[in-house]
């Protein structure tokens, strides 16, 4: 399918429903083994500010660090907002400081909102997008907010002329962004692109066949889907037992 054609299956998704937020991984899934040794960053810097594009997404930390883990995170998704709100600080702190655990983001997109979403956070250094994700979730009710005030169907217009620059504005996007500082004719440019856009879809459709990812967040550390692993008090224990202790 071409992204054409992916652009306009996404645009006959409801924009209003954000209800599809979270699964509990199905696979069976983990890791075991020894107390792992820290590992020192370079001088004058902590493993968190070392970030890096992937194919899929970004990375932080030690780009040898034995234990690595990818989320499959939606911006949309109230269960990544927890997990992110709840763990994310104490996930870079002790674990990815740690040299011993690396963290990717891989964007899962569950609705046409998280495809521009995606595309404004990755636009610009790789340095930040990790600060304007940790931001969306710390703000999502504004953003929702926002989202569900959306002009629907100046939206599902601009979704079909593959416009998602004027998509991102009929959602409130732009408003949203700007009190970020994100100005308006930087969204545009981020957006002008309709294939910058559309790769998130692709990437989460091949991810999802990859990995079977049955919803967001879903964690694989070290190529192994986590069962049941949605909340942080669920992937730290899988961490730990890996050896992150």
């Amino acid at each position: 399918m071409t992204f054409s054609a992916k652009a306009r299956l996404m645009a006959i998704a409801a924009i209003a429903p954000l209800s599809l937020a979270a699964c509990d991984s199905g696979s069976a899934g983990g890791t075991s083994g020894d107390a792992l040794a820290k590992v020192a960053a370079p001088a004058g810097q902590k493993w968190s500010d070392v970030v890096r594009a992937t194919q899929d997404g970004f990375v932080m930390g030690n780009p040898d660090a034995p234990l690595k883990l990818v989320e499959f995170a939606s911006p949309t998704c109230g269960t990544c907002a927890n997990f992110a709100n709840t763990g994310g600080q104490a996930l870079k702190s002790e674990f990815v400081d740690s040299g011993r655990v690396s963290l990717e983001i891989r964007p899962f997109a569950l609705n046409p909102m998280d495809l521009v979403i995606a595309s404004v956070a990755s636009c610009g250094a790789p340095q930040r997008f990790f600060p304007i994700l940790d931001n969306i979730y710390a703000t999502q009710p504004e953003l929702l907010q926002g989202i569900q005030g959306a002009d629907q169907a100046s939206a599902q217009a601009a979704l079909q002329s593959q416009n998602f620059a004027g998509f991102a504005r009929a959602i409130n996007l732009d408003s949203y962004f700007a009190s970020r500082g994100i100005a308006a004719n930087e969204i545009d440019a981020c957006l002008a692109d309709p294939a910058k856009v559309v790769r998130w879809q692709e990437s989460t459709q091949r991810n999802g066949e990859q990995f079977e990812v049955p919803g967001t967040p879903t964690f694989v550390l070290n190529g192994e889907v986590l069962a049941n692993a949605t909340s942080w008090d669920a992937v730290r224990e899988r961490l730990m037992a890996a050896g992150a202790r």
